[in-house]
């Protein structure tokens, strides 16, 4: 009954989490953003005090059930695991945990932590790194799926969907998912947790608070006939029979040893000191006979939240400007600085506090957000305004952010924040260049930073040009995304290391 219940929770919180992933709408995080929010690392980082402590308190009374539960790399885990154990049963073995490596790891960690080396942090956070495989390996096809479903509801006369552009946001990105699914599938393909029990940091942690935990499985020794079958079905390799112990620093509560045991020698309950078992033993005379163990097999609930699309209609890419010219694509400007979203505060603040999660680039609608390829900043997102531009009415970012890196109170208050600002490129502008008006950006910028004036100020009919108010812009991005110029917008913004209110 518990591992069906644990299983029943895993499925449920992997499906939703996913899900969140895959929702370029940003629908479900009105309802379960808070999946999100209650990861270890992420709440660390945004110093969520409560989070931190409910996961703590449930570690000290349930042991590791974070991981086998709650942690969506955890039970992508023990999927493949239960899919490779199909094909050989009873695959594993008791190994002596590698402390050294564990604690190694985890110091390297705190210290990476601490002294701002993002890169390393980043690769090693459970949740970041599934939310990087499913941001960047599933949500593709899941959107190739939408466009199918919008191919034909437009057809019906329905628009109950619409086409999305399907577009890879960065290589490198893209590389680090694919190694990391490969690792990740080849070791709990043979076995099992061993990434959570070696390399994981918040495995790590819990593993060392797990051990104190007041209910546990427990081997009763008086039933146990030493089969070894629990130890055998044991993915995070714990049991050691011989000695009739397991290492609830490793143990991450699965429940299957309990469903395994013929015997019904080994209990999900709370752990009796040695002392008091021994006393417990010599006291023991036949007594009542124990509870029958059911060998049928209970049933389970299975579900799946992700239906795999068989049938991929690449959407046709729009490349018509009213059927007459091609419309080149936009290149990305050669920027002084990065741009970091509203909320972010700073440059160090963000890197500091974000994990490359991918769950705002995920939502953006604006298609502003892409994880940047800077060693220094890797995976972690930054703007860009080829595709679109951050609009005002729109904090997504801020909503979903799970760290607290992207923090805004209200949509005012991202309208006052300057994120930087933008710069005029003489030589890419159309006046100047072929002789028409235009105007764009002095026409769409939403906070009315941009003017036109005269290009020959002798000569008040003169084609005007476009002049920047600095201390007025807020780097929105809405001037760059709208110059009509080919390749590189005759303006681009460049982004402030350190915001500020305008």
């Amino acid at each position: 009954m518990l591992r069906t219940i644990r299983l029943t929770a895993a499925i449920v919180c992997f499906a939703l989490i996913t899900l969140l992933f895959l929702d370029f709408t940003g629908t479900l995080h009105t309802w379960f953003g808070w999946l999100a929010k209650i990861q270890f690392l992420p709440a660390v980082l945004a110093l969520n005090i409560g989070v931190v402590l409910f996961l703590i308190v449930l570690t000290l009374l349930f042991g590791r059930i974070y991981c086998s539960v709650i942690c969506p790399l955890g039970v992508f885990q023990d999927a493949v695991s239960w899919i490779s154990g199909k094909r050989k049963k009873n695959r594993f073995r008791y190994s002596p945990a590698l402390r050294w490596l564990r604690y190694g790891v985890l110091t390297v960690f705190f210290i990476a932590l601490v002294a701002g080396w993002n890169t390393f942090v980043v690769l090693l956070a459970p949740y970041s790194a599934y939310g990087r495989m499913a941001s960047s390996l599933l949500a593709p096809f899941w959107q190739w799926g939408n466009n199918l479903m919008a191919y034909f509801a437009e057809r019906a006369e329905s628009y109950a969907f619409y086409e999305v552009d399907v577009w890879m946001k960065s290589l490198s990105t893209l590389i680090i998912a694919i190694i990391t699914l490969v690792v990740l599938f080849i070791l709990a393909w043979r076995n099992g947790r061993t990434y959570c029990n070696t390399v994981c940091p918040v495995g790590t942690i819990l593993g060392f608070i797990s051990r104190y935990s007041i209910f546990k499985p427990v081997i009763d020794t008086s039933k146990c006939n030493g089969c070894g079958l629990c130890a055998r079905n044991c993915k995070a390799s714990c049991i050691n029979t011989k000695a009739h112990e397991i290492d609830y620093s490793r143990c991450v509560a699965c429940m299957d040893c309990l469903e395994k045991c013929k015997q019904g020698a080994i209990r999900y309950t709370r752990r009796i000191p040695k002392k008091e078992s021994a006393a417990t033993e010599t006291v023991q005379v036949k007594s009542v006979t124990a509870e029958q163990v059911n060998n049928a097999r209970r049933s389970f609930l299975s579900a799946s939240a992700v239906v795999a699309t068989t049938a991929v209609l690449k959407a046709q890419e729009k490349k018509v400007d009213g059927g007459l010219a091609a419309i080149e694509d936009k290149k990305i400007p050669n920027r002084e600085n990065p741009i970091y979203p509203p909320g972010s505060l700073n440059a160090r603040n963000f890197t500091q506090h974000c994990t490359a999660c991918q769950l705002c680039v995920s939502v953006c609608p604006n298609q502003v957000l892409r994880p940047s390829g800077n060693l220094a900043t890797l995976m972690q997102p930054e703007m860009s305004y080829e595709r679109g531009y951050c609009r005002p009415e729109c904090a997504k970012c801020a909503e979903v952010c799970p760290t607290d890196a992207i923090h805004l109170t209200s949509l005012a208050e991202k309208s006052a924040i300057q994120i930087g600002h933008a710069v005029w490129i003489k030589e890419n502008c159309i006046p100047l260049t072929d002789g028409m008006e235009c105007g764009n950006c002095a026409r769409h910028c939403p906070v009315g930073a941009i003017q036109m004036v005269a290009s020959d100020p002798d000569n008040e009919d003169s084609l005007k040009i476009p002049v920047v108010n600095v201390e007025r812009c807020i780097g929105c991005g809405a001037c760059e995304n709208l110059c009509p110029s080919r390749p590189f917008s005759a303006i681009y913004v460049t982004g402030h290391q350190m915001h500020r209110i305008v």
